[in-house]
């Protein structure tokens, strides 16, 4: 199998990068700007507020991979305080809590800060140029 997909770890790693660091930015942006529409529109000087302003930054940052590690550290450590501020007081379960989201993203984002940006990222361009 790793002769199969292996050899285009570095590309998948990539495009997985992008594509949940758009996905993530679009929670932030749906609660800051109201777009995908549904979204809340809490003051920016709250806790939700907060999330918003984590999620469509960070999301924008790990998607095109400048300081990524960092900003992929932080947005885990938002969805770990999301899943036991929302979630777990609903049970211990994220099936049954509605909190598999949140635990996803946390582990996820923190593969990433330990992973790096990989290829196709602004931080590989910086490595590069040094």
């Amino acid at each position: 199998m790793r002769t199969v997909i292996g050899r285009f770890t570095p590309q998948v790693f990539a495009i997985m990068r992008f594509v949940t660091g758009l996905l993530f930015a679009c929670h932030g942006s749906q609660k800051l700007l109201g777009w995908p529409p549904g979204g809340q529109h809490p003051p920016l000087a709250s806790i939700f507020g907060l999330s918003g302003i984590i999620e469509l930054v960070c999301g924008i940052l790990i998607a095109v991979g400048f300081l990524t590690g960092i900003a992929a550290f932080i947005a885990s450590g938002e969805m770990a305080v999301a899943y036991f501020m929302v979630h777990f007081h609903q049970g211990p379960i994220p099936l049954l809590n509605k909190g598999e989201l949140a635990v996803v993203y946390c582990f996820l984002w923190l593969f990433v800060a330990a992973h790096g940006a990989g290829i196709w990222s602004l931080d590989d361009v910086m490595m590069k140029k040094r």
